[in-house]
């Protein structure tokens, strides 16, 4: 990543770098049990851009992907770290993805709905996380199925069960830790999309700041900064992004 002024100016204006970081998703960050304080893989990204760029990070924290797309696209935040989304990219430059993570569906252990297949009929509900990556996915993919939505993603599976929905849909590793939880519930075999989670910042920050953004996602995958963030906070289930 070559650090000039103009790419300073570009990706943290004001100068300290704000990162928006989504606790929504627990792949990428959550808060610590002691301190409170917000952790994980997006975190540590934040962090290390902030450290080549040499300026100070400031998080922005928010419960819901959907509020972190809001505060990026409306320059509350510098950069942020989303699930790539065509309707998203209207406002948002992403990067190659960094990491990869798999949206599921899960049902009640007794349910009729034995497969993916299953689930996008007639009278069937599907309750799934407001404004997430596979909220617009679903949105755009399921023709018989009805969409209900919660407040935030890890809210998914209780709403389910209050509504009495038919199917929750989220990213696995929630969904099997909720399952865990609650118990009585069953993951359907499979992957209804593969969730390719990348940075981004606003489009009017203009391409020279978009592509040394690109460059530095590309760099934190090849030195294996990435893995090492994915192994040191505990996460399985999710895949470094090839890089390139």
């Amino acid at each position: 990543m070559n650090v000039t002024p103009s790419v300073v100016a570009g990706l943290a204006p004001h100068g300290c770098l704000r990162a928006a970081i989504n606790l929504g998703n627990p792949i990428l960050a959550g808060r610590d049990e002691h301190s409170g304080e917000p952790m994980g893989v997006s975190v540590d990204l934040a962090g290390l851009l902030a450290q080549r760029l040499g300026v100070p990070l400031r998080l922005v924290v928010v419960e819901a992907a959907g509020k972190s797309v809001e505060i990026v696209t409306q320059e509350e935040a510098d950069v942020g770290f989303f699930a790539i989304d065509p309707l998203r990219g209207q406002e948002i430059a992403f990067t190659a993805p960094y990491v990869l993570i798999e949206g599921c569906y899960l049902v009640r252990e007794h349910s009729p709905i034995r497969t993916q297949d299953d689930v996008d009929r007639d009278g069937h509900v599907v309750m799934v996380g407001q404004g997430s990556a596979y909220d617009l996915h679903l949105t755009r993919e399921l023709r018989h199925a009805r969409i209900r939505r919660s407040p935030t993603s890890p809210m998914v599976v209780d709403t389910f069960l209050a509504e009495r929905a038919d199917v929750a849909a989220g990213v696995k590793q929630q969904l099997e830790a909720d399952a865990r939880r609650i118990g009585g519930m069953r993951l359907l075999d499979g992957r209804f999309m593969l969730i390719r989670q990348a940075m981004g910042l606003p489009r009017r920050r203009g391409p020279e700041a978009a592509a040394s953004l690109a460059r530095f996602v590309e760099s934190a995958k090849a030195s294996g900064f990435v893995a090492d963030a994915l192994a040191r906070h505990g996460i399985r289930g999710a895949s470094v992004a090839p890089c390139g």
